[in-house]
């Protein structure tokens, strides 16, 4: 069974950080890319950020210097750390795991999402 396992839901103050981890599991074809999708209530699901193997990352313009992405190949664990959150970022975060096959789409697997909710 492929399992993408998510953990470090929580709620926190404007201004403040958490840290996010996503475990893969299974028979998951490709982990080359590993990342975070968020979606908010009434708004489509936009990336957060990627990384893939080799450490080569990608983050959203809104995200980008306020948002780190690592991974540890060995335990196929990707993290995203969250420092200077602010409202806006309030969302259910998604896990992806899979692999690049054009510049505008990643075949993979996803998690079952994890709540952020980010007090003003």
């Amino acid at each position: 069974q492929v399992q993408l396992v998510e953990s470090g839901e929580g709620l926190v103050q404007a201004g403040g950080s958490l840290r996010l981890s996503c475990v893969a599991s299974g028979n998951i074809f490709s982990t080359d890319v590993m990342g975070w999708y968020r979606q908010a209530p009434g708004k489509e699901r936009e990336l957060v950020a990627t990384i893939t193997r080799s450490g080569s990352t990608n983050f959203a313009d809104s995200v980008q210097d306020r948002f780190t992405i690592s991974r540890d190949n060995a335990k196929n664990t990707v993290y995203l750390q969250m420092n200077s959150l602010k409202s806006e970022d309030t969302a259910v975060y998604y896990c992806l795991a899979g692999r690049r096959v054009n510049s505008k789409a990643i075949e993979g697997y996803w998690g079952q999402g994890t709540q952020v909710t980010v007090s003003s």
